[in-house]
């Protein structure tokens, strides 16, 4: 299967370089060139236009900052619609809206080629090693033909039901994701204020009933300091707007949502849209006068498990 990569940012790169890995057949394009010349430096080919890209291979991906910019490259006129034909298929990878997801995905339909939700989750430095997992909507067929390309990019895959099923899944774990880091800079604080010892509060909570895959990973970048988790603010915002959004089109009351979008969009205003998410815990450290730091803890996650091929849960 050749296989067509559009977006090589922090998550898209990283995804795209498992394929390269594992000897797949590759063509990528980005807007930046230094980073499409780097796969090209390890082997891929790269495409003049995402109607070139998905003229010449089998399966698209789409990993892209937004659902705007996702629509701009599907429905270009250079874009990806006007290269598909029949029995290509297209996997959004992209964190985006369930609504926008379908929408474009009956134009696929349209042309006779395939549509599939495929949001990750785990984290950067899991999408580096294979690792991350993946979350696919869409027709249970055309999930079993890009199956072995997923078990590439990821250790745990999940066909989670039709079109879209995938992305509102992804913004649920996403927005859990953020309610837990904002309340680890409040732990943080009253562990501060309270003279414990916060290596020794890391083990602890890792072990209780509080622990969370944020604290596990998240925790460590912000006692070292560096709170450098490969994710920025503004994607943070954009992925607890989706959910607030969603709930808003369900006619969900909720309390904390609205609260947690709040949050985040002062955390972007204090340091900035480009400012590691993590760093919402210093508007805690702030507000109190204190800091988070302890020694032996990373300025960057690494994943030290060792790669194997992905599977079905």
């Amino acid at each position: 299967m050749k296989v067509g990569f559009i977006g090589l940012g922090n998550v898209g790169g990283k995804l795209a370089g498992s394929l390269l890995r594992n000897n797949f057949d590759l063509t990528v394009k980005d807007l930046d060139q230094n980073l499409t010349k780097s796969f090209i430096d390890l082997g891929a080919k790269v495409a003049n236009s995402a109607k070139e890209l998905a003229e010449q291979v089998d399966l698209i991906i789409t990993c892209l900052p937004s659902p705007q910019i996702c629509s701009e490259v599907m429905e270009g006129e250079d874009g990806i619609l006007n290269g598909l034909s029949k029995n290509k298929i297209w996997l959004e990878m992209s964190t985006t809206d369930e609504s926008e997801v379908k929408r474009i995905g009956k134009k696929v339909i349209s042309k006779k080629a395939i549509p599939l939700d495929g949001p990750v989750s785990g984290g950067c430095h899991r999408a580096a090693t294979g690792n991350i997992a993946i979350f696919v909507g869409g027709e249970r067929s055309g999930f079993e033909k890009v199956l072995p390309v997923l078990t590439v990019m990821g250790k745990k895959v999940l066909h989670t039901g039709g079109l879209g099923t995938a992305s509102v899944l992804k913004v649920i774990t996403n927005y859990l994701a953020s309610v837990h880091l904002v309340a680890l800079g409040e732990a943080w604080t009253v562990a501060k204020k309270s003279n414990l010892d916060l290596s020794k509060t890391y083990k602890g909570i890792a072990v209780s009933s509080g622990n969370s895959f944020v604290h596990e990973t998240e925790s460590q970048v912000i006692l070292n300091g560096s709170y450098n988790i490969n994710f920025t603010m503004d994607l943070v915002l954009k992925d607890t707007g989706l959910f607030d959004d969603l709930a808003k089109k369900l006619n969900a009351s909720l309390e904390i949502s609205p609260k947690i979008v709040e949050i985040f969009k002062d955390g972007q205003k204090k340091y900035g849209s480009r400012a590691w998410s993590s760093m919402i815990v210093k508007r805690m450290e702030d507000l109190n006068k204190v800091d988070f730091r302890a020694n032996g803890f990373p300025d960057e996650l690494i994943d030290e498990e060792k790669e194997k091929k992905g599977y079905e849960i």
